[in-house]
């Protein structure tokens, strides 16, 4: 009788999934080609002018924007969203939107993008969106009070290991997040927490990749939801979220006359050369383009190749989290404290450290003196590069 009952529990349950996934999948053609066109209301958090004056600093990265679009970021607060960097899911979209963007090995030596949002709101789609780290959460916890956190599940402990959840699992990236009071709040975790229309699977890629490559949303759909839920510019406590936020020190673009630093090249694994990257100097625009695995690494929503106006290799202590899964393991990296970097801006380098003293503390670039390094106005992409390992530049 039980075998019988296994049988027809079984069967349901794949008719049920088979329902909801065709039901999914009509969902995301309708909302893909709605966003296509996608309007933002009058007076919302991401209605802003891009076309006018830039007067106004961005108080993340430094960049110059219009007034409109700071009366937009005034309205909400930074959000982190995890990109993958799987050779399946480039080219991702909405990564050239982001202020900052940190990359790290997520497992197995394949990389993976914490994305932060909060200045400009110009990227209709964002993803493919993957899972939370726990080093990822240390790095997004310095962008002020509660800040949004958009991922798709988490690493976590493994009940048939010998650390077992709720036992200190050093991975356990959803227990943090609990732990840290973000669950149910600001953590906007696309499995349980936000569903469709906030996030939705690319019909596109459904055809072609597997089904974990396929996560999309917006910024402004995740702003929007952000703003039905009052996860806006002030926390629970009522508190704005930038009442201990610390801004980076800013400067003007100084190119370089004669550049000695042109082309930066390093692997995160030397196994995995699929994720090798280099950096290219374009001095007419004193930016940095990037090539992931021999190709240029272009962003899906522009078309266009992923260019930085700063590139900073953080160096960090690599190790296993011993945690029993397979494809490597999953990673620890050490994000606290202080550890050798290398600034890249204006085509030279400086060689000096970076220094994060704890979870809730910006990650700071100081030169060999102790003394912060003042950045250019524009993008940053923090690469955690393992140490020990070599960064060629010349």
């Amino acid at each position: 009788m039980n075998k019988y009952l296994g049988i027809v529990l079984s069967v349901f349950a794949l008719l049920i999934s088979g329902f909801l996934s065709y039901n999914y999948f009509a969902n995301s053609v309708s909302l893909k080609s709605s966003l296509a066109n996608y309007k933002v209301p009058a007076g919302s958090t991401n209605s802003a002018d891009a076309s006018g004056p830039k007067t106004e600093e961005c108080p993340i990265n430094g960049e110059m924007l219009t007034k409109s679009q700071r009366d937009g970021w005034e309205k909400r607060r930074p959000m982190g969203v995890m990109i993958e960097n799987h050779k399946a899911a480039r080219p991702q979209s909405g990564i050239s939107s982001a202020d900052v963007v940190y990359e790290a090995v997520a497992e197995g030596g394949i990389t993976r993008f914490l994305n932060i949002f909060y200045c400009k709101d110009n990227a209709k789609f964002v993803g493919p969106v993957r899972s939370a780290r726990v080093y990822f959460i240390t790095l997004v916890s310095e962008y002020g009070s509660y800040p949004l956190y958009v991922h798709v599940g988490g690493a976590n402990c493994n009940e048939n290991t010998k650390s077992g959840c709720g036992n200190g699992a050093k991975a356990d990236a959803l227990g943090t997040i609990k732990d840290l009071g973000w669950y149910g709040y600001n953590d906007m975790n696309l499995t349980f927490s936000v569903g469709f229309p906030y996030v939705w699977r690319d019909p596109e890629r459904l055809q072609n990749v597997d089904y974990e490559h396929t996560a999309y949303s917006s910024t402004q759909k995740l702003w929007e939801y952000a703003a039905k839920n009052q996860l806006t510019n002030v926390d629970k406590d009522g508190q704005p979220w930038d009442k201990n936020f610390t801004k980076w020190k800013f400067k003007e673009d100084s190119p370089a006359t004669t550049p000695t630093a042109s082309k930066i090249s390093f692997t995160f694994w030397k196994s995995m050369p699929d994720f090798n990257v280099d950096w290219t100097y374009d001095k007419a625009r004193n930016s940095y383009l990037r090539t992931t695995g021999g190709q240029a690494h272009l962003d899906k929503n522009t078309n266009k190749q992923l260019e930085a106006k700063n590139v900073i290799v953080a160096f960090a202590k690599e190790s296993f989290a011993d945690d029993g899964y397979d494809l490597g393991q999953h990673m620890l990296y050490k994000v606290t404290g202080s550890n050798d970097a290398i600034i890249f801006m204006d085509g030279k380098a400086i060689k000096g450290t970076w220094e994060k003293k704890k979870d809730t503390s910006r990650m700071k670039f100081l030169d060999t003196a102790g003394k912060e390094i003042p950045l250019n106005r524009g993008q940053d992409f923090i690469e955690v590069v393992p140490e020990g390992n070599t960064v060629d530049y010349k």
